[in-house]
């Protein structure tokens, strides 16, 4: 919600200053704040979407919503990005005025506002493990980094003089470039989410150290994480004494399964396979 407020209100104001100091880059600029308003939006409904309940259609739940708009964020980024692009490059031929001096301004508060939401959302995205909300945070800071070259552009022309007038158009073809990275960059973490990749290397070796610390698991014999949304799912082959009943085999998988759970809040459900173990049966 709070990036939503400051992207509203710095892409109108943006907006407005580039068509009043005839600057294509504040203008660029404005469009990349208006469109990351539109993914906060996007996220906000999808990450509340994503919160509700598994139900017979979704037995799995809804948490893959997240990573659902994220990818459609992604595309209307790049097309955003294309629009601006060739609409700067048009440009590059056609006289206009310097831009103001207080066209400077806006872009250096963008900067600084820009960065500190960086800053803000990467601990909140971290903390809680949204790829959507990190996400949001790395186009802040490519945001600030495009307002940046925006500002060396119009300074170059307020310095340099009308000579240097394309100045702005370059730094136009620099945002848009950066805003191009940033989709195609969202798109393939999106699309690789919705993909069921297995989850990180670390995460998943923590998990199989928690099985084995339950009494009765011999051996971990095949372990599958995968993210969905903010939340993982757990398959997870245990191997047991094969001379166990039913019974007492079905009393460690729920072990097996109430131990993770507990232990990485993160996992939401866990499937326990039970298979015997091999030296057990061989001794048989």
């Amino acid at each position: 919600m709070l990036g939503l407020v400051v992207n509203v209100t710095l892409g109108v104001v943006k907006l407005v200053g580039g068509i009043l100091g005839t600057s294509f880059a504040l203008v660029s600029d404005a469009v990349n704040s208006l469109g990351d308003s539109l993914a906060s939006v996007v996220v906000l409904v999808a990450l509340r979407y994503a919160q509700r309940p598994a139900d017979e259609e979704h037995p799995y739940g809804h948490t893959r919503a997240e990573a659902v708009a994220a990818s459609n964020i992604s595309v209307l980024i790049i097309i955003s990005a294309l629009v601006v692009g060739w609409q700067a490059i048009t440009r590059f031929t056609t006289k206009h005025h310097v831009p103001p001096a207080w066209t400077l301004w806006i872009a250096v508060a963008n900067v600084l506002i820009k960065e500190g939401l960086y800053r803000y959302k990467m601990r909140v995205g971290t903390k809680i493990g949204s790829a959507a909300i990190v996400a949001n945070a790395w186009d802040h800071r490519s945001d600030a980094l495009c307002s940046l070259a925006v500002f060396i552009g119009l300074g170059v022309v307020r310095w340099a003089g009308p000579a240097y007038i394309w100045a702005d158009e370059a730094a136009a073809l620099f945002v848009v470039v950066a805003i191009l990275w940033a989709g195609v960059k969202l798109f393939r973490t999106s699309i690789s989410e919705l993909l069921d990749p297995q989850a990180d290397a670390a995460l998943v070796k923590k998990i199989r150290c928690a099985a084995l610390e339950v009494p009765g698991v011999q051996q971990v014999e095949k372990l599958w994480v995968r993210k969905t949304g903010l939340e993982y799912l757990a398959d997870i082959h245990i191997q047991v004494d094969a001379q166990l009943t039913v019974d007492e085999g079905h009393r460690i998988g729920h072990l097996v399964k109430d131990k993770i759970v507990q232990r990485f809040t993160g996992v939401r459900d866990v499937l326990v396979h039970l298979e015997p173990f091999p030296h057990t049966h061989e001794q048989k």
